[in-house]
């Protein structure tokens, strides 16, 4: 018996129609092509309006330098740029989130929010791991230092709060500073 994946694969239809909303959606696993993908439709939305784009994040994360590439392109654009945190936005996915000012960073009410530091697999010979690590080190500072800008906070107490998972509910990202507002309809944004 074969084993069989019931993956979900978007309605590119579904896509197109958000698109003429200058709507996206970040879904899901945060990798090269969702980062390849996210950048083509901000850079084609950003060329035919200066129109506002919002972005409705609902992920668990993933890779970091595709979550660095997908916050950069976002803050290239013209266009403003609200972000709408909805179901999980975790990891490489909150770093998105907060690369936009936090007037325009809202989130659904039933949210969730995680920090912490890069996770990492080190495999390799003693000093490929040593090299590894020290990228990954330089990796989280530069992590908590985007936090800690976004949200006010000093970086000393980010590096606590992220030196473990640190999950929260919209109500205390919004006391964070992850957010801004809690909003409960579209008409909100």
């Amino acid at each position: 018996m074969e084993n069989e994946k019931n993956e979900y694969k978007p309605d590119p239809s579904i896509s197109d129609r958000l698109l003429k909303t200058r709507t996206v959606l970040i879904s899901g696993e945060i990798n090269k092509d969702r980062a390849d993908e996210f950048a083509r439709q901000m850079l084609v939305l950003d060329s035919e309006s200066s129109d506002p784009i919002k972005v409705y994040i609902n992920s668990p994360g993933g890779d970091v330098d595709s979550g660095f590439a997908i916050y950069d392109i976002i803050r290239f654009v013209s266009s403003p740029v609200t972000v709408i945190g909805m179901g999980l936005v975790a990891s490489a996915a909150a770093l998105i989130f907060l690369s936009v000012p936090v007037e325009r960073r809202v989130g659904l009410p039933n949210s969730t929010y995680l920090i912490h530091q890069p996770l990492s697999q080190l495999k390799g010979v003693a000093i490929d791991v040593a090299i590894y690590a020290d990228k990954i080190e330089q990796l989280r500072h530069k992590l908590d230092k985007v936090i800690a800008d976004a949200t006010g906070k000093d970086v000393s107490d980010v590096e606590k709060n992220t030196e473990r998972d640190c999950w929260m509910s919209a109500e205390e990202a919004l006391e964070y500073g992850l957010l801004s507002r809690i909003v409960k309809t579209k008409d909100e944004i």
